[in-house]
This record gives structure tokens, C-alpha cells and sequence, in this order.
């Protein structure tokens, strides 16, 4: 996970150091319809010319709507990740085995495709698809066990020093995306929103202990195949901040976990 959060905030990184150098070097040419964004494109339509030239080459106005589609590297988020047990921010006495570390307790993802409509200048509605990562860090020194036939914990006579329980999803969040002009900085401000939904990829338990050492252990952990919810960003330029949560339980064919939900916000770079 770190490596891979490394690896994004690296492609970030060379690509504004790219997109700096093109924009020096062009500097003089004017562009009054041009877009700003730190993030990668690239693919077909309006996206794709603007992200390619880097946003300072001057090109024609067309007709409206305007379709895209491609590569794209945006909406990094990086925020924390809260429990909800049937409306509660206390986990009940069944739950209590999943008390968690609130500021280690996290939630990381971004989108790598995308295809869009854009109406006029200030709305568009865009498809993504990317990854997303909830990140529990227990207090409890228990294992959660895989392939049990509900939720399942044992507990342990040792301390681990780190306890995640974690799970990844693809995630696939329709985005209506209604933006303000260009203000004199060449920034617009952005609300987007939406509904998101989102495959299971998997579920894990890391561990780290003085007499076991590192140890990952990989299931679905009961985690829902499938969930659903709503997100909304709000942001100026390139960040912002992000709320999501899921309308669906977090664990499914696991009766004690009924009403248990997933709500995250945070930061987000790049709209």
C-alpha cells in the first residue's frame, strides 16, 4: 500500500514538473478557454487536447456537448475513515472487537480512466473508474479469522504494534461536476457530486509483532461485494476537500454486523 501511494504521489510529481517546463516555454501565447488541472490525461476529446498541450496551447471553440474519454490520474484522496453502527459513532457491545485507532484509521484512493460529457463551460457529468482503500487500524490484540462463516475474531496473548483490517475496492463514481469561470489567477472553484459504487478486489489483515513479525493474511472477510453510496467535493484549483459515505452495511452475511456503515472525508488534489 505504501509503495503504491508512493508511486501516485511520484506520477504527480513528474508531471507537474513536465507541465511547468511546457508552460514556461509557451508562456506568451494567450488562451482564454483554457483548463487547469494537476493531473495527468490522455485519450480523446476536449480532455485529451487540453491535458496533452499541457493547457497552454490555443484551440477551437466546438459546438456543445463535448465528449471524452481516457487515461487520467486525479481526485487523489487522502482522508480518515469513520464506523457508523446503526447511526451511532459508538460501536455497540457486538462490535466493540472492531474498536479502531481514529487518526490511523484512513481512507486512500483515485481514479486512472474516465469518459465525460461537458454541456456548457461551467457543467459536465464523467464516468471514472479507479481505487479505493479503507484502512482500519484495531486496537484490540485479536486476529480476524478468514473463512469463517460470519465475522470472526480470535483473541490473542500477544501485542502487535500494528493491527490492520483492511479492503480495497474498484471504484466507479458518476460525478456531476458544476464549476465557476476562470477567476484572474486562471483557477476556478469546483462542486462535484454523485453516486459511487464499488467491486470488492479483497480484504486483508496485516500484523506486526515482536514474536511473529510481519504477517498479511488475505480474504474477503465477509467485506460487501458490492457497495453503494453518495461523495461530494468541494474545492478551488487543484484541492479540495471530499466526503463519502455508503448507504449499504459494510459486511454482509455476518447478522451482527447488520447497520454497521463506512462514512470517510478528507482532502482531495485534483479535480
Amino acid at each position: 500500500m505504501k509503495r503504491l501511494i508512493y508511486t501516485a504521489v511520484l506520477s504527480l510529481s513528474v508531471y507537474g514538473a513536465i507541465a511547468q517546463n511546457s508552460s514556461d516555454s509557451t508562456r506568451s501565447q494567450k488562451d482564454s478557454t483554457k483548463e487547469h488541472g494537476f493531473h495527468f490525461y490522455a485519450g480523446y476529446g476536449e480532455e485529451g487536447e487540453h491535458r496533452r498541450r499541457h493547457d497552454t496551447t490555443t484551440y477551437n471553440e466546438h459546438a456543445y456537448p463535448r465528449f471524452s474519454f481516457g487515461l487520467t490520474f486525479s481526485r487523489f484522496d487522502l482522508g480518515l475513515a469513520t464506523l457508523i453502527d446503526n447511526g451511532s459513532f459508538t460501536l455497540s457491545p457486538a462490535n466493540n472487537f472492531l474498536r479502531y485507532r481514529s487518526w490511523k484509521t484512513s481512507n486512500v484512493g483515485f481514479d486512472l480512466v474516465q469518459m465525460g460529457v461537458r454541456f456548457s463551460p461551467n457543467f459536465k457529468i464523467y464516468l471514472s473508474g479507479g481505487f479505493d482503500w479503507t484502512l482500519i487500524r484495531l486496537r484490540e490484540d485479536i486476529t480476524i479469522l478468514p473463512n469463517q462463516p460470519v465475522l470472526t475474531y480470535r483473541q490473542d496473548d500477544i501485542h502487535y504494534s500494528k493491527n490492520r483490517f483492511s479492503s480495497s475496492y474498484l471504484r466507479i463514481p458518476l460525478s456531476f461536476d458544476f464549476r465557476t469561470n476562470e477567476d484572474s489567477r486562471g483557477k476556478r472553484a469546483h462542486f462535484v457530486f454523485g453516486p459511487d459504487g464499488g467491486f470488492l478486489l479483497n480484504g486483508r489483515v496485516k500484523q506486526i509483532s515482536h514474536e511473529n513479525g510481519k504477517q498479511k493474511f488475505d480474504d474477503d472477510y465477509h467485506f460487501a461485494h458490492f457497495r453503494y453510496g453518495g461523495f461530494v467535493r468541494m474545492g478551488y484549483g487543484d484541492l479540495g476537500i471530499f466526503a463519502k459515505y455508503y448507504f449499504n452495511d459494510m459486511f454482509e452475511n455476518s447478522p451482527a454486523q447488520k447497520g454497521l456503515k463506512n462514512f470517510s472525508f478528507g482532502f482531495t488534489l485534483g479535480f
